[in-house]
This record gives structure tokens, C-alpha cells and sequence, in this order.
């Protein structure tokens, strides 16, 4: 793992679909779509099968494990047109356009190495300003003999920035693509894009959450220069609905007031946000507006099986809300979702969270947020608390 400076990094070479791009989800709506055909139900069971897998591979994983009564390139055939429909509809992953913008403002040389299509890739980027521009090599798997794992495509892209293997850097999100990065004797940054897996990613030199946990730094590149005061601004988004639990589980032991909210209509947005910690301000029907600190994710302490979404709001208060709306607007990442060894340890962090995000929303970058309309259409005329 690389905990400090490894080596000056001189080129960048990123993979795209789960890497920049946020293709899973468009992955899963459209064979739930396509396998009603054959009178099968996508169970999502085949999604760490196809990861990082070349087109034909991942066709054949499909066969196979739906035992759909067709060969593999009827399948690609079909499906083709499916996935070209909602090309537009991917949107980055977070922290994608802010890595790309920053290496290319700091005249960082990238290449982009994805087993799709070429073609495939740059119908996929075109819908993405400044993306295409900003890379000096775009390589597909059918430019190449083999796909990843083989190291052959990372290789032909550091010879087309004119670079040595030993002074890239590969960004992947699949085994495939560590394990490729790593044979042409590159280390990898791996950003696994399926949930609980990072420990099959050994094999990396370092395994981060999201990109927006990347540390340019440890790598010889210019650092990232937009943190402030420990937290990390992006485009503010919205989530609510019902209180299903309110003062509940971890209220008393936090001496913090916690609200779980249902993750139902939500699937969307869970995708495109990277479990973790973020902040930002609450509206509580009929409270008003707090200070609030808000984990989404699995909880690692308590392995949950599900992605849940579960704010604090920092105020002092006893009582129970449970069922009361709840609308939550979201300003700044504090840190990733992590695991501790210990209840206390896990305790101490989010006293951690919940001093550095209500130092965080004095600054007017984001108490201004505190009066988005959102908060105030569920809640009494003028009540607000600080």
C-alpha cells in the first residue's frame, strides 16, 4: 500500500467504464429489461463476472449464467443497440471530472485504456465537455490482441505518450484491470466499483473508496489544492423522505441524534455517490434546520447488507421523530467509509466528523446552503437552528 511518496509519476493511464464512468447502473437496467425476453430475471449475481471483462467475455458470463438459449454473438447483437440508447444517460463517478481537470490543468499527460470498443468509447466520452481533449491517447480492446488482464493495452498506451512503464500510473476499477496494470510492471491505484471488495484487491499498490479519495501527492503529481479546513466542497445534492428510525440504535452511545431514512426510490442516487462521510443541513418537518453529518454506505462496524443513508443531525434533543420528513441538503465530503476495530474507535471518529463539519458550515462556502429552498418548503416559517 503506498502511504507515502512511491516514485514521480510522469502519465496517467485510466480506465473508463466504473472507473470515470458510472456504467454499472446502466449495466443492470438494461439486462432487467433485455432478459424478460427470455423469461429470466436479472439478479445482479453476474455483475462481479462481467467487471473489467472484454464485451464478448462478459456476453458469455450472461449465457451462461441465465442459460439463455442463444450463442454469445446473438446476444452482443441484441443487446448493442440497448446500451448505445443510454450512452448519454452515464454520468461520471465522483471525483472524475475534478482528477481530469486537475491533470490536465497541470500539464499531467493521460491516456485512456478501456477493453470497450473504440468506437464504444468515444460515443460514451463525447457526452462529457472537455474529456476527450484532455486525453493524448484513447485505446480500445479491439486495437489490441488481448484484453485485460493482458498487459498489452497498458503497454501500447504508455508507448503512445512516449512514456516508461515505470513512471505511469494506472487508475482501474476491476481485477482485470489491476492484474493488467500490474503485469506491464505499473503500479495501480484500484478503485473497486463493486461494494465489500477490496480486499480482493491485494495485488494493488494502493485501494482507495473513490477518486475523490485520491492523493495525487503520494504519486509525485501535483496535489489536489480545493480541500478546506478538512472537508472537501462538491455540487450540493438533495436527498429526504419519512424518519424511519429517529433517536434510534446509535443516539444514546453517540450522545448525536440519528435519523435513518429509507433507501426505496433511492437506488439511483446511492449508485452515484461513493459510500462515506459527507455534511450539510437538515430540515426536520417540524423542528427546523440543524447542522448535520450524514454517512452513506454500509456501516462496516455492523457489516450491513444493505447501502443505508443515516444522518446526525447536531443539535441537543431527546425526543423520538420517527416518521417526521426529513430533507437533507448535502454540501462536502469529509472522508471515506472505513472499517474500526472497535466500537470506541468508531465512536471517537465520528466526534471527529461532527467537530470538523460544524467548524466546516460556519464558512459562508456553505452555511449559504442553509436557505436552499429545499429545506425550507417542509418546514415552519422561519425556524432554524444553528
Amino acid at each position: 500500500m503506498a502511504n507515502s511518496l512511491r516514485k514521480v509519476v510522469s502519465s496517467v493511464i485510466l480506465d473508463l467504464d466504473g472507473t470515470l464512468l458510472n456504467t454499472d447502473g446502466i449495466v443492470s437496467d438494461v439486462l432487467k429489461v433485455y432478459l424478460v425476453k427470455y423469461g429470466k430475471q436479472w439478479e445482479g449475481k453476474t455483475a462481479q463476472r462481467i467487471v473489467g471483462k472484454t464485451p464478448s467475455e462478459a456476453a458469455a458470463a450472461i449465457v451462461e449464467d441465465y442459460e439463455l438459449p442463444i450463442p454469445t454473438d446473438t446476444l452482443m447483437s441484441e443487446i448493442y443497440p440497448l446500451f448505445c440508447d443510454q450512452w448519454g444517460s452515464i454520468k461520471a463517478l465522483p471525483g472524475a471530472n475534478r482528477l481530469i481537470k486537475h491533470l490536465r490543468g497541470h500539464g499531467v499527460k493521460m491516456a485512456l485504456a478501456s477493453n470497450s470498443p473504440r468506437a464504444n468509447i468515444e460515443d460514451k466520452i463525447s457526452y462529457h465537455p472537455g474529456w476527450k481533449e484532455s486525453f493524448s491517447v484513447i485505446i480500445g480492446g479491439d486495437q489490441v490482441t488481448a484484453g485485460k488482464p493482458s498487459p498489452e493495452i497498458f503497454l501500447e498506451a504508455a508507448k503512445r505518450l512516449n512514456s516508461d512503464p515505470s513512471s505511469c500510473l494506472v487508475i482501474e476499477d476491476s481485477i482485470p484491470g489491476v492484474m493488467a496494470g500490474k503485469a506491464a510492471g505499473i503500479e495501480v491505484v484500484a478503485v473497486p466499483s463493486l461494494p465489500k471488495q477490496s480486499h480482493l484487491y491485494t495485488s494493488a499498490d494502493e485501494v482507495i473508496n473513490s477518486l475523490l479519495d485520491l492523493r495525487p501527492e503520494k504519486w509525485g503529481l501535483p496535489p489536489f489544492q480545493d480541500w478546506i479546513e478538512g472537508t472537501l466542497p462538491i455540487e450540493p445534492w438533495h436527498v429526504g423522505g419519512p424518519v424511519i428510525k429517529g433517536f434510534g440504535r446509535g443516539s444514546k452511545v453517540l450522545g448525536i441524534p440519528t435519523a435513518n431514512l429509507s433507501t426505496e426510490g433511492y437506488s439511483t442516487l446511492l449508485s452515484e455517490h461513493s459510500s462515506g462521510v459527507y455534511f450539510g443541513w437538515a430540515g426536520l418537518s417540524t423542528r427546523g434546520v440543524y447542522k448535520m453529518v450524514m454517512s452513506i454506505g454500509w456501516n462496516l462496524y455492523f457489516d450491513n447488507t444493505e447501502k443505508t443513508i443515516e444522518p446526525w443531525l447536531l443539535h441537543d434533543f431527546n425526543e423520538d421523530f420517527y416518521g417526521e420528513e426529513l430533507r437533507l441538503v448535502i454540501v462536502g465530503y469529509i472522508r471515506p467509509e472505513a472499517n474500526f476495530p472497535s466500537l470506541e474507535s468508531l465512536i471517537a471518529k465520528i466526534h471527529e466528523d461532527r467537530e470538523i463539519a460544524e467548524r466546516a458550515l460556519e464558512l459562508p462556502l456553505y452555511s449559504k446552503c442553509r436557505d436552499d429552498p429545499y429545506l425550507k418548503s417542509a418546514l415552519p416559517v422561519g425556524d432554524s437552528h444553528l
